[in-house]
C-alpha cells in the first residue's frame, strides 16, 4: 500500500465525511482527496520528477497535509521543515535536501526571501495565503490542475517524506522514510493508541514533528476528522477539549503541564474527552497523575523518535493506574512495550540483551525503521548497525517487556564515577509542590568531575529557595545524585517537540573545558 491509497480509501468508504477542521473550514474525504489530486498534478507540471524534494515550511494547516500527500501522489519527497528555524538553518536544510519546489505560509515569507539568492537548487516557489510577486499562489495553483489521480509507477520502499532530526550532535540529519515505513507504523500506531473510527482528534502539535505526522496519518487510517490547531493557544485548547466533537488530542507533556496550570481548569466539562496521546519527549509522573485527575479520561503514550517514523514502544490506556498496586502504578513511569510491527530490545555495550532492572541502550527493528539519512553514509551506517536502529536512550527493561527511560547516553551525568540519569533527578524535584517545571545538567567540579546543577521553574504565586529545594530532594536522592546548586529561571528552553535544550543549559559551563557540549 501506497500513502496516497490511504485518502482514496476513505474517499470511497467516507466521501461525505469531515476530514479536516480548520480555522472554521470543514472538509470532506473527497474534497481533500481532489486537492491533493490537484496539487500532485500541478507539481507534475512544474517539472517535479520522481524523487524530487519539495519543502514545506508552515504552521499547522490544511495546505501543510495536502502537500504532505500531494508529494506522495506525485513519486516526490515531502521535506517538512521547522518554522523556528533560523535563515542560516533553513539555508541549509534547503541545501542539503536539493528541494525543486518550496512551499511556504505567508507568515514566513520573509525568512525564504532572505534565504532565496542563495538557493541553487531550488526552482519554483508557492506561497499559501497572500502573494508576492515572483511566486505562485497555492490556491490558484491548484484550482487550475485535474482532480484526477495522476498515474505514476510507485513502489513500497521509494523514500516519501525527509524529516530532518534536530542536530544537538552536529548537523541536521535528513532521516528517509518510505511508504512502507509510514503505513507500518501507522497500522502499529492506531492499534497501539486504540484510536477508532469515531474519534475527532485535536492536533496541536506541529506537523513538521515526526510525532504529529503518524498520528494524523493513524487517524486518516481510521477515517476519523483531524481539528488543526495552527498555534498552542490553551484558551483555545482548552475549549475545543470540552466541546462534544473532539474525542482525543495529541499533546506534548510540556503542553499538557501548561494547561494544567491555567486557572480553572479543574472546573472545566471533559466528559466528552475519550482519550489524550501524548509523547515526543518525557512525561513526569507527578505531571500525569494530575492530568488523569483534572483530564479524567484515557491516556496513551508513544515513545520513538523521526528514524523509527515516531514510535518503538506504547504504553496503553490500561497501563496508565494511579490507585492499584505498585506494580501497576510503577507503569506510570514506562515508555510502555513494543508497538504492534516492531522488535525492542535494551542492549549493553557488546549487543547483548541485559537483565530486568539493569541499563542498556534502546534498540530496535522492524519495516518502520528508516532507510538511511540523506548523503549521510557513515552515520547511517552506524545508527543501523548489525540492522538495528541505535537510540541512544538509555533504559531499563521488567520482566513483561515495558521500558522505563533514564536519559540520553549524552545527558548522562558521572560525578565521582557514579551513574547519574537525569529523569531520576528531574522526577524528584517535580515532587516539590512549588515547581512547575525543572531540568538538570552536569557542570564542572574539580573534585568530582561533575556535579548536578537543577533549573527550576516555580508556579506562579508559589516561593522557594535554593536550599529549600535541595534539602527538599533528600528524601528520594541518594546524596550523590542530588544538585548541588539550583538556579531559578522563568521558563526552560526548549524546542516545539517539548524536549528541553540542555546544550543551551550546558554551554556556559563548559566553555573552556574539554567536555564536549552536545
Amino acid at each position: 500500500m501506497l500513502l496516497g491509497d490511504l485518502l482514496r480509501r476513505n474517499q470511497r468508504l467516507f466521501p461525505n465525511k469531515t476530514s479536516f477542521i480548520f480555522e472554521g473550514k470543514r472538509f470532506t474525504w473527497t474534497e481533500t482527496n481532489h486537492r491533493v489530486n490537484r496539487l500532485s498534478n500541478a507539481l507534475i507540471g512544474l517539472g517535479v520528477k520522481r524523487g524530487d524534494h519539495v519543502a514545506v515550511l508552515s504552521k499547522n494547516c490544511n495546505e501543510f497535509v495536502e502537500t504532505y500527500f500531494g508529494c506522495a501522489r506525485s513519486a516526490s519527497i515531502c521535506t517538512a521543515m521547522n518554522y523556528r528555524l533560523t535563515p542560516h538553518e533553513l539555508h541549509y536544510v534547503l541545501e542539503n535536501s536539493e528541494a525543486k519546489v518550496v512551499v511556504a505560509s505567508d507568515e514566513f515569507l520573509d525568512t525564504i526571501e532572505e534565504v532565496r539568492p542563495k538557493l541553487k537548487m531550488a526552482e519554483h516557489y508557492i506561497a499559501i495565503g497572500q502573494t508576492p510577486k515572483g511566486m505562485l499562489n497555492y490556491d490558484d495553483l491548484i484550482g487550475q490542475a485535474s482532480t484526477e489521480k495522476p498515474e505514476l509507477e510507485q513502489h513500497e520502499d521509494d523514500v516519501v517524506l525527509q524529516m530532518y532530526t534536530s542536530g544537538t550532535t552536529g548537523l541536521p540529519k535528513g532521516a528517509m522514510l518510505t511508504h512502507r515505513n509510514l503505513i507500518t507504523n501507522a497500522t502499529g500506531c492506531s492499534f497501539g493508541m486504540q484510536i477508532q473510527p469515531s474519534d475527532c482528534i485535536l492536533m496541536v502539535a506541529p506537523l513538521y514533528h515526526m510525532a504529529a505526522g503518524m498520528c494524523t496519518l493513524s487517524v486518516i487510517l481510521q477515517g476519523g476528522p483531524i481539528l488543526l490547531h495552527r498555534d498552542f493557544n490553551p484558551v483555545a485548547i482548552l475549549d475545543d477539549m470540552e466541546r462534544g466533537e473532539v474525542t482525543s488530542a495529541l499533546l506534548i507533556p510540556a503542553m499538557i503541564n501548561f494547561l494544567l496550570q491555567m486557572p480553572g481548569v479543574e472546573k472545566r466539562d471533559f466528559s466528552h474527552l475519550r482519550a489524550i496521546i501524548y509523547g515526543a519527549s518525557p512525561m513526569p509522573v507527578e505531571v500525569l497523575r494530575k492530568a488523569i485527575e483534572v483530564f479524567k479520561c484515557d491516556f496513551v503514550q508513544g515513545y520513538g523518535q523521526t528514524e523509527s517514523s515516531a514510535v518503538l514502544c506504547v504504553l496503553r490506556s490500561e497501563d496508565h493506574v494511579v490507585g492499584g498496586t505498585p506494580e501497576q502504578t510503577k507503569r506510570l513511569g514506562s515508555a510502555g512495550r513494543e508497538v504492534f510491527g516492531t522488535e525492542v530490545r535494551v542492549v549493553d555495550e557488546n549487543g547483548n540483551d541485559v537483565k530486568p532492572g539493569q541499563i542498556g541502550e534502546v534498540i530496535g527493528r522492524g519495516h518502520n525503521v528508516m532507510k538511511g539519512y540523506w548523503k549521510m553514509p557513515e552515520a547511517t551506517a552506524d545508527t543501523l548497525r548489525g540492522g538495528w536502529l541505535h537510540t541512544g536512550d538509555l533504559a531499563t527493561v521488567d520482566e513483561a517487556g515495558y521500558v522505563y527511560m533514564l536519559d540520553r547516553i549524552k545527558d548522562m551525568i558521572i560525578s565521582g564515577g557514579e551513574n547519574i540519569y537525569s529523569r531520576e533527578v528531574e522526577e524528584a524535584l517535580y515532587m516539590h509542590p512549588a515547581v512547575a517545571d525543572a531540568a538538570v545538567i552536569g557542570v564542572p567540579s574539580e573534585q568530582w568531575g561533575e556535579t548536578v546543577k537543577a533549573f527550576v521553574v516555580l508556579r506562579e504565586g508559589q516561593k522557594a529557595t535554593e536550599q529549600e529545594i535541595m534539602d527538599f530532594t533528600r528524601q528520594y536522592l541518594a546524596g550523590y545524585k542530588r544538585p548541588r546548586s539550583v538556579e531559578f529561571i522563568d521558563s526552560l528552553p526548549r524546542n516545539l517537540s517539548g524536549k528541553v535544550l540542555k546544550k543551551v543549559l550546558r554551554e556556559p559551563y563548559w566553555k573552556g573545558h574539554q567536555k564536549a557540549v552536545h
